[in-house]
């Protein structure tokens, strides 16, 4: 029998300081085009309650019914050759809804497990194709949460990233391919003292934030009263915090319908482009990354426009782990170039 203290997760609300960290979850969340976000520190310092938190306030979605990669019924140009077989055959596509899953990715994970794979011995001795789903076919339309990402072997997470930036994985397997959507927020954590993630699979990361534990005396004393007022009495504690869980939900519910509105600025585009410059980055997938944080930023506002404000926050989660030689806190307003009211040829 469950307690009350499992049914209730620790509000994401409740949860004091580490801001950026916050704050990178909730862009990817929004928009999951971000490609995750890479949370560098030190242990004990909220990054799985925050995930599972998240989640929690997350409103309900509708999958469709026994589909093993969480298709949407409602996005019927997006089903999975496995559903579309089904309404070949006439049958109806029944449909639930369900919260949205943190799952988490062991470290003695295997490509296969990861990705999914093809049972041959089933298609040779009953004719037909027999699709065994992955990870990435379990996490669709939820949250990876990989803790140590580098202690991962490097070609599981090259996988990984891959299935974030695109949002499709691909089974393959003796000449048999199988492709099934794979869109999910990514999250992975790491302690720099246990060994550092190659700089390309880095840079593969949308967003990077660095936490250490909070040493501010009051910080810390509020951390403690909140989590023994939550072991005590999970369910009063959860009600006290709906009411702000239900705002943050809201607003990112806002943010979302909000986002493919908000328009490209030329000003905005030059600002993104000398800060990367500035920060001396390698190619061009910081700009990318940084125009979507600071749409996103701009939505979450319920503003229809994007500011400068609005780059230089993104810059913070976008840059640090990108930097070739500038320190990041020499990036800033001072040092931008005039921005062009035009672009000339």
């Amino acid at each position: 029998m469950q307690t009350p203290f499992e049914n209730r997760i620790y509000p994401f609300a409740a949860i004091v300081g580490q801001e950026k960290m916050k704050s990178g979850l909730i862009l990817n969340i929004v928009n999951p085009a971000i490609s995750g976000v890479l949370i560098r520190g030190e242990k004990g310092t909220a990054k799985s309650t925050a995930v599972r938190a998240l989640a929690d306030l997350l409103p309900e979605i509708a999958v469709v019914d026994g589909c093993p990669f969480q298709c949407d019924p409602d996005d019927p140009d997006h089903l999975c050759a496995l559903c579309k077989e089904r309404i070949a055959k006439n049958e109806r596509l029944e449909r639930k809804t369900r919260k949205v899953c943190v799952v988490e990715l062991p470290l003695s994970a295997t490509e296969d497990r990861v990705v999914g794979t093809l049972n041959l011995e089933h298609a040779l001795k009953q004719g037909e194709r027999k699709i065994e789903p992955g990870i990435l076919a379990a996490a669709h339309r939820g949250i990876l949460y990989v803790d140590e990402v580098n202690l991962l072997d490097d070609h599981v997470v090259d996988v990984l990233l891959d299935s974030a930036a695109m949002g499709v994985n691909t089974i393959e397997r003796e000449g048999i391919s199988f492709c099934h959507q794979s869109r999910f927020t990514l999250v992975g954590t790491m302690n720099p003292e246990e060994g550092e993630l190659r700089p390309q699979l880095q840079d593969r990361f949308g967003l990077c934030v660095h936490i250490e534990g909070l040493n501010d005396a009051k910080d810390r004393v509020q951390i403690i009263k909140r989590r023994a007022a939550f072991e005590a009495d999970p369910e009063g504690f959860w009600q006290q915090w709906k009411k702000s869980s239900e705002e943050i939900a809201e607003r990112i519910g806002r943010a979302i319908d909000r986002y493919w509105a908000i328009e490209d600025d030329e000003q905005i585009l030059y600002a993104i482009a000398y800060r990367s410059i500035e920060a001396g980055v390698d190619g061009h997938r910081s700009d990318i990354v940084m125009l979507k944080a600071a749409k996103v930023l701009a939505a979450l506002d319920d503003r229809g426009r994007m500011t400068l404000d609005d780059v230089a926050k993104a810059a913070e989660l976008v840059l640090p782990h990108r930097m070739r030689r500038l320190p990041f806190e020499s990036i800033g307003p001072a040092k931008q170039q005039p921005i062009p009211t035009s672009p000339r040829g």
